[in-house]
């Protein structure tokens, strides 16, 4: 990706400048901490989602891996981020905050390391393809088991635990599958490699419980908006069974937005089509990342005006 400035430790600097010594410990160590947010072309102008909610997760994904102090507050990085779209002349993209060791921590002592700060923004396009809203994917359950929370920390978001991801990911795309699904150490269903799941079964949303996962925001927006649709949603356990006979499944994310799995290890789902309370939710979600519902308006902070 191209990025015509990327903020750095307080400043805008070009894009093609943008350096790291070989020996920076977060790329040996994956000592890092990441966040995925989207601005969208809404009602008033651009605007980013959820911008505050991702920086606060950052901040506390950095806590959980360790850092005691940390270099810049959730409201400076919250400016800066709208400070890099702006500086971009982007309407809609993908942001990447990203918090990393950039040096000591050589000892495996995360206090010997200082803590760096960089935030990219570039254009997105469909994360599991162009047909994956209307269409939906095809998944698997991986051979892969998702991390077990006292092995590393599920709920930060840490550079350092996606290899779990890119070994499922790799194995279901090699296998012809578009996505894969992860169990616990248990067997249950966890999620998805970079993306939460959740099942429907007639009026009602399942989605496995908060301990083994990463508590998305979008997980989070979409059950808000399942409830004030009327719809029940609760958070249980999930044998992979569950998966086959479920009346629809589809997952979210800030990259996949949401999607239904149309088909499961060989297994049509439903109808073998995005069902109905999926594209219900659907609309619904882009309705609110555009400023189109009552409470886009505390969701979305938009962009200053040129």
């Amino acid at each position: 990706m191209d990025c015509k400035y990327i903020w750095m430790n307080g400043k805008l600097v070009p894009g093609t400048e943008v350096q790291f010594p070989f020996l920076t410990p977060a790329m040996h160590y994956g000592m890092a901490v990441f966040e995925g947010i989207r601005c969208y072309r809404a009602a008033k102008g651009p605007a980013i989602f959820r911008l505050r909610e991702h920086i606060e997760r950052l901040h506390k994904s950095a806590l959980v891996l360790g850092w005691r102090e940390l270099p810049f507050s959730v409201g400076q990085l919250v400016e800066a981020c709208l400070e890099t779209v702006h500086a971009n002349g982007l309407e809609e993209c993908y942001l990447r905050p990203l918090l990393f060791l950039a040096g000591g921590g050589w000892n495996l002592n995360i206090d010997g390391g200082q803590a760096h700060v960089g935030i990219a923004a570039w254009p997105w396009n469909a994360y599991l393809g162009p047909d994956a809203a209307d269409r939906g994917v095809r998944a698997n359950v991986s051979s892969y088991t998702r991390h077990h929370p006292n092995v590393v920390m599920t709920k930060a978001k840490i550079a350092g635990n996606y290899p779990n991801s890119f070994l499922a990911k790799t194995e279901s795309v090699r296998l012809g599958f578009d996505e894969a699904i992860m169990l616990d150490a248990q067997g249950l269903v966890a999620e998805c490699t970079g993306a939460n799941i959740f099942i429907v079964k007639g009026n009602r949303l399942l989605t496995p419980p908060d301990a083994q996962i990463l508590e998305g925001i979008t997980r989070e927006t979409v059950m808000i908006l399942a409830r004030e649709m009327g719809l029940e949603v609760s958070t249980q356990p999930i044998s992979r069974d569950q998966l086959y006979l479920a009346d629809e499944v589809f997952v979210t994310g800030t990259a996949v937005e949401l999607a239904a799995l149309r088909e499961i290890d060989f297994r049509a789902i439903g109808n073998g089509r995005t069902g109905p309370i999926t594209r219900k939710l659907q609309q619904a979600y882009n309705a609110a990342v555009r400023g189109e519902l009552p409470r886009s308006a505390e969701w979305l902070t938009y962009l200053p005006s040129k």
